[in-house]
């Protein structure tokens, strides 16, 4: 099956991008899918599949656009997802997890994450490039309100720790820079001192990107 890419918003996503990009989707948990092929019948075929699949496990209001512009006005609303999460509380700042799960795992992970986030005194979306199993909760923060940032921190920890519980990472793809290295001991493991020996060989000085992924301090030493 030539799925070109899946991705989700939750109801709350799905919300704010009806009011913002003036769509009319059901508002409920949704999976976008394109897919790609040779034929017209070969991509309908697909598109069946997925529908009778999706309709077996509970899936409802399967729709399909193939002109170019029903495309592209579908995937300019997803392209828009974090204007319109911003929108929901005008003056707000977001604030994104970045996980990445084995497929086997992202509807538990998505689930119990969004329990974490549900008592959470600030608005929260998600959205998710799940065809590899990643996917961010954003959590809509007012900048002026220290604690709200706190509270989402922590609810961060716990949503990185269950991905690496479930064989995850803490980082799907915005990478991990400075704030997410205090996970990488849990993710690798003893590889992270191969790591370190790798970039102490390839950069004795610390020249390079210093100070991310990796905390130097206890390898190098100033030239």
């Amino acid at each position: 099956m030539a799925v070109a890419r899946i991705e989700l918003m939750d109801e709350v996503q799905i919300d704010a991008c009806n009011r913002y990009s003036k769509t009319n989707f059901a508002v409920a948990p949704a999976l976008l899918f394109e897919f790609h092929g040779d034929t017209v019948r070969g991509v309908t075929e697909q598109a069946e599949t997925v529908r009778q699949l999706a309709e077996g496990h509970g899936g409802h209001g399967f729709e399909w656009f193939t002109t170019p512009e029903e495309r592209e006005a579908l995937w300019k609303m997803r392209h828009n997802a974090l204007f319109a999460a911003l929108a929901i509380r005008p003056g707000s700042k977001a604030l994104a997890t970045d996980i990445c799960v084995p497929i086997s795992r992202l509807a538990e992970c998505i689930v119990e994450s969004k329990k974490d986030a549900a008592g959470a005194p600030f608005p929260c979306t998600v959205v998710g490039h799940v065809g590899d199993g990643n996917f961010h909760i954003t959590f809509i923060l007012d900048p002026a309100n220290p604690a709200e940032f706190d509270e989402a921190r922590r609810i961060e920890d716990g949503v990185i720790q269950r991905a690496l519980a479930l064989g995850g990472t803490c980082s799907g793809e915005h990478g991990v820079g400075t704030g997410r290295m205090k996970y990488l001991p849990d993710e690798h493991g003893p590889a992270l001192d191969v790591m370190r020996a790798i970039k102490q060989a390839l950069d004795p000085a610390n020249r390079m990107n210093p100070g991310k992924m990796v905390d130097p301090h206890a390898l190098y030493s100033e030239a």
